[in-house]
């Protein structure tokens, strides 16, 4: 009985690990980071200062990989929300043209309405 629940543990451990792993790297700081070589902490600095990940993107000539990582990011977050019935495919799919018409519109300055509709919307599972 001790092992089965030892065993239960270990499994939920590495269920949380592998999310919160899952979840790093979709993070827009996580992909500024990989893209421009700046580490988390000079990235929350200059978040502070005003920047956008995007306007930090584009002043490193990166904006369009940044631009084409987040929408893959989302793209997953999303299929996991319709594998797990928190969402319809026809709704992800609506959700994910959404985006990527905004992203034609995007020149990393970010935009202060974004996401209103249907909230950003990926709180990864943690609110529904």
């Amino acid at each position: 009985m001790k092992s089965k629940k030892l065993l239960i543990a270990i499994s939920a451990i590495m269920l949380i690990s592998t999310t919160a792993f899952a979840y790093a790297k979709t993070r827009p700081i996580d992909i500024a980071s990989k893209l421009t070589g700046k580490s988390i902490e000079t990235l929350y600095k200059e978040r502070q200062s005003g920047k956008t990940f995007g306007t930090i993107a584009k002043e490193a000539g990166k904006l369009e990989e940044f631009k084409k990582e987040m929408l893959k990011a989302r793209k997953e977050i999303l299929d996991e929300k319709v594998k797990a019935g928190i969402l319809t495919q026809k709704q992800a799919d609506e959700i994910y043209n959404a985006i990527k018409n905004n992203q034609a519109l995007c020149n990393g300055e970010g935009f202060r309405k974004f996401g209103q509709k249907y909230g950003l919307g990926f709180s990864q599972g943690r609110r529904k």
